[in-house]
C-alpha cells in the first residue's frame, strides 16, 4: 500500500518537474525509506562543514606556456613521450579553466558547494624554479580566481604540488631525490603564503606522495620515470632505495613548510594547513593472523609511510624493521621540524582491497610483495567475489563502507585530528556513442555518492572529525596517464567546444547540499 502510494504520488508530480530531476526521484525511490532519510539527515554534521569539489593544475588549467609559465614534467612528458598517455593526449588546453575560470564558478554557485579545491602549477609561478624569476602573471590568475570563488563564497581551499612540477629542477638535480628539493618547495611555500595567504584559509602541502613516489620512482609508470628490475623496465633508477629517499625529502619539505606557515604567517592570516594522502581501505582477505598482520603492513607501507613522521616524529616500527638501513633516518634537526605536524589529514578514498600476507603464503608475482614494499598481496576479489560492483574502471570497485573505515582508522591512530575528505568520485570510460541522455544520466555516479556520503555520517555520527566533503570532480577532465578516456565530472566536458553540461549528480548534490543546510566558512 505505501508502495503504491508512493508512486501515485509520484505520478502526479511528473508534469511539475524536469525529467532529469523526474529520473532521480525514480532512482531514489528505488531505496528504503528509512535509509533514504538517514542519507539526508543533517543532524550530525557540523556547522560550517565544507562541501565542495576538486581539481588540479595540470589537470584543468590548459593555458601551455600562456603569461609567463614555464615548462612542467608534465609538459615535457606530453609532447616528448605521448605515447606514454593512453590516448596520446596532453593538458595544453585540458579543460580550459585559465580561461574559464568564472563560468566554472558560476557552476559551483549553481550547485550550493562553498568550497572548491584547486592547485598551485608550480611552474606557472615560478617557471624555473627558485633558479629564475617569479612570474607575476601567474601570481595575477591565482588572485582572480581566488577574488572570484570568495566572491561567491567560495572558500579556496589550495594544494601547494599536486604531481606537476618545474621541468628546470628535475633537470638541474632530480628533484625529490636531492635535499635540494626541500629548499625549491620552501620558496614555493613561501611565496603563495605570502601572496595569498591573506585570503586562503586552507592549505595542503602535497596531494597523494604515496602514490607519487611509488609510480614515479618504484614502477616507473609517472614522472621522473625511475624503476629497476623486476619492478619495472626503465633506462635509470633503484626501486629498492629510491622511493624511499624521494619520500623522505617530501616528508622534510612538508614540515618545513608548515614551519613556516606556523611561524611567518599562520597567527596573522589564521588559516590552518595539512597534507593529503590517497587512503585504499585494506581489508585481510582470511581470518589468519598472518593476512590480518599483512593488512597492517599494507597502511604502513602507503598511508602510515607518510603521516606516521608527520605526526609522531619517526617512521612506522614496522617498516624500520623489515627496512633496516633502506629506510632513511631524521636528524636531531628534522625531528625538531617533525614537531610541526599538521592541522588536518586529507583523505582521497576511492576503493578498496583485499590483502594476502606474502611472507608465510606463496603470492603471485605483482605489486607490493617484496620485502621493500611490505610483503603483502592485495586484490579486488575473494573466492572469485568483487571487494565491491565493478565499475568500468579496472582499478575501482564500489565499496561504500570502506570510506567509514578508513576514516575510523585515521581517526584512532592519529588521535582524532581534523580530517577532510579531499576527493571522493566515480569514474567511467569515455564512450564517445553514447546518446545525451545516457552521458548526462549517470545513475552509477549519483548512487556512488549517496552509498559514500551515507557511510561517512555514520563515521562522524560516531565521533570522527570530518570537517568537509570535495566530490572529484567538478568537471571531467584530463586523467594524468588516461588522458581523455576517463570521466569523474558532476559536469560533462565536450571536448570540442569545452561545453559544460550538468549531469543527474550534478543536481543530486546540489539537493544534497541544500538539505544539510551547510553555512559559508566564517573564521
Amino acid at each position: 500500500m505505501l508502495a503504491m502510494s508512493f508512486y501515485t504520488n509520484l505520478k502526479s508530480l511528473f508534469v511539475d518537474i524536469p525529467f532529469i530531476n523526474f529520473l532521480l526521484l525514480i532512482s531514489l525511490s528505488s531505496l528504503p525509506l528509512r535509509a533514504l532519510s538517514n542519507r539526508l539527515d543533517p543532524s550530525h554534521l557540523p556547522n560550517n562543514f565544507l562541501f565542495g569539489t576538486a581539481s588540479s593544475a595540470y589537470q584543468y588549467e590548459g593555458a601551455y606556456l600562456s603569461d609567463g609559465k614555464g615548462l612542467s614534467d608534465w609538459d615535457v612528458l606530453t609532447h616528448r613521450t605521448p605515447e606514454k598517455i593512453k590516448d596520446g593526449s596532453n593538458g595544453d588546453i585540458a579543460v580550459d579553466q585559465y580561461h574559464h575560470y568564472q563560468e566554472d564558478i558560476d557552476l559551483m554557485e549553481a550547485i550550493n558547494v562553498n568550497s572548491y579545491r584547486f592547485s598551485i602549477s608550480w611552474a606557472r609561478v615560478l617557471p624555473k624554479g627558485r633558479f629564475g624569476e617569479i612570474n607575476y602573471g601567474g601570481i595575477s590568475y591565482y588572485n582572480r580566481l581566488i577574488n572570484a570563488l570568495l566572491l561567491k563564497g567560495i572558500q579556496p581551499f589550495v594544494t601547494l604540488s599536486h604531481f606537476d612540477l618545474p621541468e628546470e629542477i628535475v633537470y638541474r638535480y632530480g628533484s625529490w631525490l636531492s635535499p635540494e628539493s626541500q629548499e625549491d618547495f620552501i620558496y614555493l611555500a613561501d611565496l603563495c603564503f605570502k601572496s595569498f595567504g591573506d585570503r586562503v584559509k586552507y592549505w595542503t602541502t602535497f596531494n597523494e606522495p604515496d602514490n607519487l613516489v611509488t609510480y614515479g620512482y618504484r614502477r616507473g609508470e609517472a614522472p621522473p620515470f625511475r624503476c629497476s628490475k623486476p619492478f619495472g623496465n626503465c633506462s635509470e633508477g633503484d626501486s629498492e632505495k629510491e622511493p624511499y629517499v624521494a619520500a623522505h625529502n617530501i616528508i622534510l619539505s612538508h614540515a618545513a613548510a608548515v614551519y613556516i606557515y606556523r611561524t611567518k604567517y599562520q597567527a596573522e592570516q589564521g588559516g590552518k594547513i595539512g597534507i593529503v594522502m590517497h587512503c585504499d581501505w585494506y581489508e585481510p582477505i582470511s581470518n589468519s593472523m598472518a593476512d590480518k598482520k599483512a593488512t597492517e603492513r599494507a597502511r604502513s607501507f602507503t598511508n602510515n609511510w607518510f603521516l606516521d613522521p608527520i605526526i609522531f616524529g619517526e617512521y612506522p616500527p614496522i617498516m624500520q624493521k623489515i627496512l633496516g638501513n633502506i629506510l632513511p633516518e631524521f636528524s636531531s634537526n628534522d625531528k625538531e621540524k617533525l614537531k610541526s605536524g599538521l592541522d588536518f589529514i586529507g583523505i582521497n578514498y576511492y576503493t578498496s582491497y583485499y590483502v594476502k600476507d606474502c611472507i608465510y603464503s606463496k603470492c603471485e608475482p605483482g605489486p607490493w610483495i617484496t620485502r621493500t614494499e611490505g610483503l603483502f598481496e592485495q586484490s579486488a576479489l575473494k573466492d572469485g567475489v568483487p571487494i565491491g560492483k565493478p565499475t568500468s574502471i579496472d582499478w575501482q570497485y564500489v565499496y561504500p563502507q570502506g570510506i567509514e573505515k578508513i576514516v575510523t582508522y585515521v581517526k584512532n591512530r592519529y588521535n582524532n585530528t581534523p580530517i577532510f575528505i579531499t576527493e571522493n568520485g566515480y569514474g567511467e570510460l569515455d564512450k564517445p556513442n553514447n546518446t545525451e541522455e545516457q552521458y548526462l544520466n549517470d545513475f552509477n555516479r549519483k548512487n556512488y555518492m549517496v552509498g559514500h556520503l551515507d557511510s561517512l555520517l555514520e563515521a562522524i555520527r560516531k565521533g570522527a572529525d570530518v570537517r568537509g566533503y570535495f566530490v572529484w570532480s567538478l568537471l571531467d577532465n584530463f586523467e594524468w596517464l588516461q588522458g581523455y578516456t576517463v570521466r569523474f565530472g558532476l559536469y560533462h566536458v565536450d571536448y570540442a567546444t569545452l561545453k559544460r553540461t550538468p549531469r543527474l549528480s550534478a543536481s543530486w548534490y546540489k539537493e544534497f547540499i541544500a538539505k544539510h543546510k551547510t553555512e559559508t566558512y566564517q573564521e
